[in-house]
């Protein structure tokens, strides 16, 4: 699991780091019974405090997004049956804007020009819309 932190940035880390794991999990880098790193290990790899993680993890448990096992670990849960709400939508988009102009911005200062941004955009767009169709098609197969 891999999450960034922007220490400078206008979000509170808290919200980066839930965030980071909700579209881990929305994305399917995260999947269903993944366990994730122990509170003490996420802070200590995110040089945070331990409670900034911790609060994290309760409320993913709470949203409905892990569960947490005493003893065991936490764990990815299913993705939720239930449609989203208007609310949910427009944070994980606020999110999404957030990630792309993150990404853009270290692309700027990796010396990338806009056309070759551009290019990887292009190519990042085809890849995952071939990726959503070939899942699609696997599901309907088992359907």
């Amino acid at each position: 699991m891999y999450i960034r932190i922007e220490k400078g940035a206008s979000a509170p880390i808290s919200r980066q780091i839930a965030e980071q794991i909700r579209a881990q999990c929305l994305s399917g880098a995260l999947k269903e019974g993944d366990c994730l790193p122990s509170v003490r290990q996420l802070a200590r790899e995110l040089a945070v405090n331990v409670n900034t993680v911790l609060r994290v993890y309760e409320r993913l448990a709470a949203d409905g997004w892990i569960v947490m096992r005493h003893g065991e670990g936490t764990f990815v849960l299913p993705p939720s049956p239930r449609p989203k709400t208007a609310g949910e939508l427009n944070l994980e988009h606020e999110q999404l804007v957030r990630e792309f102009a993150s990404i853009v911005r270290r692309g700027l200062l990796l010396g990338i020009s806009t056309p070759e941004l551009r290019g990887m955009f292009s190519s990042a767009l085809s890849q995952a819309k071939d990726h959503i169709s070939k899942d699609n098609r696997s599901k309907e197969t088992y359907e």
